[in-house]
């Protein structure tokens, strides 16, 4: 099992869908801004050759965010792997499964634990 950090508080999907809104490019930017800090902490994991679980434990510094537009940010992690070399995927061979917990703490952050192999 490998396991990251990353210490930093992603956007949560209503923040992704305002930036969209605002204009056709908007929205590419902030994602392509998000992925390149993600990227750093990313960079860290080795390259998964088999299929992965990923158990995303999500620590947020106050509840004003519903979870489900907070656990949206995958989306990020999940790309930013992908380009970093890290997965050849994101799609269902690739990746079997997601775990998703959260807590609530001072400072927010996403810690990664990632299993890989044929039997998970």
């Amino acid at each position: 099992m490998n396991k990251i950090e990353i210490p930093f508080r992603l956007p949560s999907l209503n923040q992704y869908i305002n930036e969209c809104r605002k204009n056709k490019y908007a929205g590419a930017n902030m994602k392509r801004a998000v992925e390149k800090d993600i990227g750093w902490y990313i960079n860290k994991l080795p390259k998964y050759n088999k299929p992965i679980r990923i158990h995303f434990h999500w620590v947020e510094e106050n509840k004003k965010r519903d979870l489900d537009n907070v656990f949206f940010a995958k989306k990020f992690i999940l790309d930013s792997m992908v380009k970093a070399g890290k997965l050849k995927n994101d799609n269902r061979n690739c990746i079997k499964g997601f775990i998703d917990t959260y807590e609530y703490a001072k400072e927010s952050k996403i810690i990664l634990e990632i299993d890989e192999g044929e039997d998970i």
